[in-house]
């Protein structure tokens, strides 16, 4: 589940003997868990920001609503985004169903430089594709979902 961080931590070890500057992000390591359907999160869960007292906006976006799912046969679950209300950064990302840790991945990046869920709704998706559903769960966090129904925010 997380080879990935112990490599780049072996990375950062080399890189410390070398005298180079390091860094790992620790807040962003992508977790997995490789069944079927894979699941994968990163970032903060709508629990854990509730008790840090920040408010969040949560985009759903179902594999169900996905053509590409669907024609693969494989529409068991969905992608979840977190951005903060305020802000709108992206503060978590939870998938559950097809590709997840390949999906992830898009959040991953996306949240190392600090996007918003509008940044990532602002951005072109092919289609059809499995990875229209991050762009889709970004677009449902503000209620602008286009392959869904946009649910009310909950208070």
């Amino acid at each position: 589940m997380l080879a990935h961080k112990g490599m780049e931590e072996g990375v950062m070890v080399a890189e410390r003997i070398a005298e180079k500057k390091t860094q790992v992000n620790y807040d962003l390591v992508p977790s997995v868990i490789y069944t079927h359907p894979e699941i994968a999160w990163v970032g903060k869960n709508e629990e854990e920001l509730k008790a840090e007292g920040i408010d969040c906006n949560i985009g759903v976006f179902p594999f169900a609503a996905s053509g590409r799912a669907l024609a693969a046969n494989d529409a068991d679950g969905l992608i979840k985004t977190i951005a903060d209300a305020k802000t709108d950064r992206i503060l978590g990302c939870h998938i559950i169903g097809p590709s997840a840790a390949d999906l992830l991945q898009q959040m991953v990046i996306a949240m190392e430089f600090s996007a918003s869920a509008e940044d990532i709704g602002l951005t072109m998706f092919s289609h059809p594709s499995l990875s229209e559903g991050v762009h889709e769960a970004a677009l449902a966090a503000n209620g602008h979902a286009i392959h869904i129904g946009n649910r009310k925010r909950r208070k």
